[in-house]
């Protein structure tokens, strides 16, 4: 089979990223587009990283760059932390090996320090992603309520999981009304089925909102939604306690995916700045400390029902006295679930964070706050929109930004275009994505940035 070569008509992007380029064509010839994760492409070929330190890292040309992706926000103490390469090397030291395989202690200790934050995590469980930690709190919803559908919000990325991969970048051609969603498919090889069995529900509309899941609650085991849409779109005043109070109403959990908002939109999570109290709680990202990590927890009746003492294991071997004959427990399992090494790692992330987090929303607030007056100042319509240490530029000239659908009429292209210009200067995130900061990004990185953005703006956009 021949693999087509790659062609990028930026002819400045080419001459500065040959190496990339020459990467993307060996790559391509063993793996499918050159990488193994889509969500790394962008056109005409993506920047191939050699090595990164603080919230700089380095192509294969040796070009430098300010890093503000951060591992899509995982790095929030930025690459290569002194405090969690030490906590990882003493891990290894302390327990001779990396992985036991059986309990240990440092998993007791990580739930302790999570439910310090988010006490509404009673029990916990651990996985290797965030899309495994939706996996797993969908299935105990379904097993609690013995109901099998979920609803979802239009907008809304809850990891590669058939049910839950629709309507998360719909065109607006498919998706019908925002008060009535359509469910529209996000990848190939899903079965109509799934599709046809989709729940959409539009977010920061509780009173659509409360008209669909009414229609549907006798099928409905949960509804799952990014509590702050895409890490970025705050909800409405009252939205997530009408929400909450509409689900309990109607006897349908709720589940809270707060993998990208635990640890970075604040400590406690969006639950804790706005009060409310989910059934289920995934997180992941921030605390894995760049590792791959996920978490369920919630309350705790329904956590059990994950249990092996519950009932048949077909991994667990003999029966526990206390389980009722031919009972099942909810099956879930991983070799790597709890690693030592990543909840050391994850730990002293925490560690940091508690000390720094408060002084590192300060200088984020202030770096959006300098990028408004740049946009301001050339004359053009721009807004953040975020909270914490991770926020979006999009250029729009509307007021407010609500759900998807306001996000989707801003001028993506030009972010782009803006995006790939700023990577001559030194500045990177992947093309149209949210700005993630960490405590790495100092004053005079964030200097460096502004006068980039100073220098592209016109340029690019003028």
């Amino acid at each position: 089979m021949t693999i087509p070569k790659v062609v990028h008509p930026d002819e400045v992007y080419t001459e500065r990223t040959t190496e990339s380029l020459a990467h993307m064509e060996r790559a391509r010839e063993v793996m499918p587009g050159g990488m193994t994760a889509n969500i790394k492409h962008f056109t005409p070929y993506p920047l191939a990283i050699q090595r990164a330190e603080g919230c700089r890292f380095y192509d294969m040309d040796g070009n430098e760059y300010i890093d503000y992706l951060m591992g899509y926000g995982s790095l929030i103490l930025g690459h290569g932390h002194p405090h969690v390469r030490e906590a990882m090397m003493r891990q290894i030291e302390e327990d001779g090996t990396w992985l036991f395989g059986t309990p240990h202690e440092r998993e007791v200790t990580m739930a302790r320090r999570i439910q310090k934050y988010f006490p509404s995590m009673e029990q916990i469980r651990y996985a290797n992603s965030g899309t495994e930690a939706n996996l797993l709190a969908t299935r105990l919803a379904m097993a609690r309520t013995g109901k099998y559908k979920i609803a979802k919000f239009e907008g809304h990325y809850h990891g590669a999981i058939d049910s839950l991969l629709v309507s998360v970048h719909p065109p607006q051609t498919d998706a019908g009304f925002h008060e009535g969603p359509h469910a529209v498919p996000d990848s190939g090889g899903m079965s109509s089925e799934v599709v046809d069995n989709a729940i959409i529900l539009p977010f920061n509309d509780a009173k659509s909102c409360a008209r669909i899941l009414e229609q549907h609650k006798d099928e409905l085991a949960a509804v799952i939604i990014e509590p702050m849409e895409g890490g970025v779109i705050a909800p409405k005043s009252h939205f997530l306690q009408k929400l909450r109070q509409i689900t309990e109403k109607l006897g349908i959990l709720l589940i809270f995916d707060e993998v990208k908002t635990a640890f970075r939109t604040a400590m406690e999570g969006v639950q804790g700045i706005y009060n409310v109290t989910p059934d289920l709680t995934t997180i992941g990202k921030v605390v894995g400390g760049g590792f791959p990590f996920g978490v369920v927890g919630g309350k705790a009746e329904i956590m059990e029902r994950s249990s092996p003492l519950r009932g048949s294991d077909i991994f667990a071997g003999e029966s526990s006295p206390e389980q009722q004959p031919c009972e099942k427990a909810l099956f879930h399992s991983g070799t790597y679930n709890g690693h030592p090494l990543i909840l050391a790692a994850g730990l002293a992330t925490l560690d940091i964070l508690e000390s720094e987090f408060e002084s590192l929303v300060m200088r984020t607030d202030r770096f959006r706050e300098e990028l408004s007056r740049i946009f301001k100042k050339h004359g053009i319509p721009m807004k953040t929109v975020g909270s914490g240490a991770m926020f979006s530029v999009l250029l729009t000239e509307r007021n407010e930004i609500n759900h998807y659908r306001d996000m989707q009429a801003c001028d993506h292209d030009s972010r782009k275009k803006l995006d790939k210009s700023l990577f001559e200067a030194g500045v990177y995130t992947k093309p149209g994505n949210r700005y993630s900061l960490s405590v790495a990004h100092d004053d005079q990185a964030l200097m460096q940035t502004l006068q980039a953005y100073d220098r592209v703006v016109p340029e690019a956009l003028l």
